[in-house]
């Protein structure tokens, strides 16, 4: 049994204030000084930050006293739905009509309209199930462009008690009679851990796990830069440790083709020195693409070492010329799931050895 409570922005003010509360969870609303709603969500061993309504972003993952984000040059999101006028959230959805960086012949924004999406619903699920009890937040939100698009993007994150990883699914409805293209990738932005480890079901190969030797219009790179991209491009096994001062300086990029396990799943890891390690899961079915970003500068530090997508972030017009569109039938719709979090250090050595096999 599962119970739902809706949510409105006028339930959202300056003030932080207790929304839920039972044995297992808290719930409290509040704005940003910015004015974006806040919802924080906790359980016994950490709390998610989210924004209902900007994006459903999970704008901070906190467990066991670590934070799991990024650093970024944001201290809280703003109004905004410019993707880099407010970049700082930990788990950000991208898509889904176009997706990456805008190429020359592409009008589309960087990561297309899903980011800072402005969401009409939104409401607290009260359940359990298999894994146990949960508090989840999802809602709506509908892209509309006569004669072009329109469909109904609807995420869910669910915390579950005592549970350092959460949940994720996004749903695409489309709502038009025939088909429209899909591009979406999981952007999860972790923060490195200096000489932490890489590792993904997939070979470190050149072939396996490719760097992208294109510069972004949006990046200037410094001098050295595009013989460090060539060193990473022959020999991608250097960037699997990070190790300090290393060139991820603006970012470095690659496309990964990850191996599911036998339920269906690939899982990739950032290792920490001390033993626990940072976990993103996803069904390679659904998004058969792994990216992964790193950037390390002076002013922000950020890992996206398992990214799912379904496609390279390379624009729309690149995708599509590489045949890497997904198509979603007309009146059906498209699903994709992720778990996402913290292990510690048993259940990382229990994963590893996972897969190796």
């Amino acid at each position: 049994m599962s119970y739902q409570i809706h949510l409105h922005p006028a339930m959202f003010g300056e003030k932080s204030r207790l929304f839920l509360e039972s044995p297992d969870f808290t719930v409290s609303t509040f704005l940003f000084d910015s004015g974006v709603a806040g919802l924080r969500i906790k359980n016994s061993r950490g709390e998610l930050v989210m924004l209902p309504y900007q994006g459903q972003q999970v704008w901070s993952a906190t467990f066991d006293g670590r934070s799991l984000g990024m650093r970024s040059m944001f201290d809280e999101p703003q109004q905004t739905t410019t993707y880099l006028h407010t970049y700082g959230g930990f788990f950000i959805h991208c898509g889904a009509t176009r997706m990456g960086v805008p190429g020359p012949s592409d009008s589309h924004p960087l990561h297309g309209e899903l980011p800072n999406a402005r969401y009409q619903y939104a409401w607290l699920t009260i359940g359990e199930d298999e894994r146990g009890s949960y508090v989840a937040l999802s809602g709506t939100f509908r892209h509309t462009v006569a004669f072009n698009d329109d469909y109904v993007a609807t995420p869910e994150m669910r915390l579950y008690a005592n549970q350092t990883i959460f949940h994720m699914s996004l749903a695409i409805q489309n709502r038009k009679k025939t088909a429209m293209d899909l591009m979406y990738l999981a952007h999860i932005n972790f923060r490195p851990i200096d000489n932490a480890q890489l590792i993904t079901t997939a070979p470190t190969t050149p072939e396996a796990i490719r760097v992208r030797r294109s510069i972004p219009s949006h990046i200037s790179p410094p001098t050295g830069y595009r013989e460090f991209i060539e060193r990473l491009g022959a020999d991608p096994l250097i960037a699997n440790t990070l190790t300090p001062g290393l060139g991820f300086d603006p970012e470095v990029v690659f496309t990964i083709n990850p191996k599911a396990d036998a339920q269906g799943w690939a899982h990739s890891l950032q290792v920490n020195p001390s033993g626990s390690a940072d976990y993103v899961a996803h069904r390679p079915d659904q998004l058969p693409f792994t990216i992964r970003w790193i950037s390390r500068t002076p002013d922000q530090d950020c890992l996206g070492f398992a990214m799912p997508a379904t496609a390279e972030p390379e624009g729309y017009t690149a995708e599509k010329a590489k045949g890497n569109l997904q198509s979603i039938a007309g009146s059906t719709t498209w699903r994709a799931d992720f778990v996402v979090g913290a292990l510690d250090g048993k259940q990382t050595t229990a994963l590893r050895t996972q897969i190796t096999q």
